[in-house]
């Protein structure tokens, strides 16, 4: 791996995204932006959305010398940029069950608390909105379509990780 590298991580919601990117963010000694904390505000509350994008444009602008982190999805901030830049891309691909069992355990792990991947005020939920995002949502076929997309244009720099085999696999190579 390079000094300074960019990475994106993406992915469905409960694969890890956040874990993996505090350890790589730590491993290279490079700033993370976890895009959850730009999307919403405490009580979560939606943040308007040019500021949104100013918030990852500004970190993207500073960062652009000494690498970074990015995790989250959020295609209409800057997702083209972030996956054209990035030198690694990260597409947590792991099945919808054991999504929705990490999901549980962090549900149960942060339970009243924020997460620190998450804007301070936003305590830790698992209601059924987010159960079915997680099932059914999160996982359209237009979504598994864009993701197939995207591993195709980037496959030279992009890892697919299935589960906590290849998860651990892939962290103890860095």
């Amino acid at each position: 791996m390079i000094n300074n590298p960019k990475i994106a991580i993406i992915g469905y919601s409960g694969s890890g995204k956040s874990t993996l990117a505090a350890f790589l963010s730590e491993r290279f000694s490079v700033p993370v932006l976890y895009i959850d904390t730009v999307q919403f505000e405490p009580g979560w509350v939606v943040r308007e959305h040019e500021e949104k994008l100013g918030m990852v444009r500004a970190f993207l602008n500073e960062n652009s010398e000494n690498g970074w982190v990015i995790d989250g999805n959020y295609r209409k901030l800057e997702y083209d940029r972030r996956m054209e830049e990035a030198d690694l891309i990260v597409f947590m691909n792991f099945n919808r069950i054991n999504c929705l069992m990490r999901a549980w355990k962090r549900a149960r792990r942060f339970k009243g608390k924020t997460r620190p991947s998450m804007t301070a005020g936003c305590d830790e939920k698992f209601d059924h909105e987010f159960r079915m995002w997680i099932l059914k949502n999160g996982r359209t076929k237009e979504v598994r379509k864009r993701y197939r997309e995207l591993t195709g244009k980037y496959r030279d720099k992009c890892r697919v990780i299935k589960n906590q085999k290849q998860l651990d696999a892939f962290m103890r190579s860095i």
